[in-house]
Formats: C-alpha cells, sequence, structure tokens
C-alpha cells in the first residue's frame, strides 16, 4: 500500500498561481477591436438590433391602428347606445303624455257622471 501523498500548501499555492497566469493569457489573448471578427461581429449585432427596432415599430403601428379601431367602434357603439336611450326617452314620453290623457278623460267622465247625478236630485 502506498502512503498518503497529501496537498502541501506550496502545490496549492503553486496550482492557484498557474491557474491566475493561466486566466491572465486568456484575457491578453483577446483580440484586438479592429480584428476582422470582432467588427463582423458587431456589425451583425448592429443588424440585429436595427431588425428590431423596426419589428419593435411595426408592432406599434399595428397596435395605433387597433386601438384606432377600437376607439371608433366603441364611439360608434356609444352613439348607437346614445340614439336608442333617446328613442326609449322619446317613447317614455309619448305613454307619460297618453297615460295623462286617459286620466284626463276618465276624471272628465267621472266628473260628467257626477253632475248627472246631482242634476237628477
Amino acid at each position: 500500500m502506498s502512503g498518503f501523498k497529501g496537498n502541501k500548501f506550496t502545490d496549492r499555492a503553486e496550482a492557484a498561481a498557474a491557474a491566475k497566469k493561466a486566466m491572465l493569457e486568456k484575457f491578453r489573448a483577446k483580440p484586438a477591436p479592429d480584428d476582422p471578427t470582432v467588427l463582423a461581429r458587431a456589425a451583425e449585432r448592429k443588424a440585429i438590433a436595427e431588425a428590431r427596432e423596426i419589428r419593435a415599430a411595426e408592432r406599434k403601428q399595428i397596435r395605433d391602428a387597433e386601438d384606432a379601431r377600437r376607439l371608433a367602434e366603441d364611439e360608434a357603439r356609444l352613439a348607437e347606445l346614445a340614439a336608442q336611450a333617446a328613442v326609449e326617452l322619446q317613447r317614455k314620453a309619448e305613454q307619460a303624455a297618453r297615460d295623462e290623457e286617459i286620466k284626463a278623460q276618465r276624471k272628465a267622465e267621472r266628473d260628467a257622471r257626477y253632475a248627472a247625478r246631482k242634476a237628477r236630485r
């Protein structure tokens, strides 16, 4: 059986230093801003962003048109309801006038009967 080979502090410190060095090399290996691949990616991102803005503007235009259509429908519905309410109000006024006329006619008939009854006595 072999003996235990534990990590010593120096081994761990060397491993940490090597990791830091690898990260630093990776950072330094980044392409320059004028590299063709970086420029191509930037142009691609810009085209995607412009296309996204165009689609957003189209969606906004569609939403605005839909809102305008709904508003026109609501106004037409309100105008129709107002017209129906006016017709109903007119009908109720005519019915009230007929009821008053019938009341007056009945009162006149009742008064005539009363006067005839008084005249007979």
